[in-house]
């Protein structure tokens, strides 16, 4: 099986580092998915997420001088529009109004502690 890029492998960990993990893919090549590719919010640490052994979906992001450059996260893209048209349902002016709804409370909020101060004070 040749590896292309674009294309989505499933592979084994086999080994975890500070900056990555190793994944075994077909034919017995390996690559690496970076940590800012192993999930869509911060990698602290890689054992949070993968363990050696687990088997893990990838997308190849990148072939060059030997080195496979692989993607966990690029492989829930497919995922990704559903979340963002359930984003957008909400207009321009529902956000507008929203927001100075909340504002609005904030202020009074704000203005009621600061009043409450002002009189407990006495000189």
């Amino acid at each position: 099986m040749e590896i292309e890029v674009g294309s989505i492998l499933e592979g084994k960990v086999t080994g975890i580092t500070k900056f990555g993990a190793f994944v075994q893919l077909p034919d017995n090549v390996t690559g690496l998915v970076h940590i800012s590719e192993i999930a869509d919010v911060y990698v602290r640490d890689i054992h949070q997420f993968l363990k050696i052994g687990d088997t893990v979906k990838v997308k190849v992001l990148s072939l060059r001088e030997g080195k496979i450059g692989l993607s966990i996260k690029k492989t829930m893209e497919k995922e990704r529009p559903l979340r963002y048209q359930r984003e957008r349902r909400e207009g321009f002016e529902e956000k507008l109004n929203r927001f100075l709804k909340e504002s609005e409370d904030r202020q009074s909020s704000l203005k009621k502690s600061v009043e409450k101060r002002g009189r407990s004070r006495s000189f």
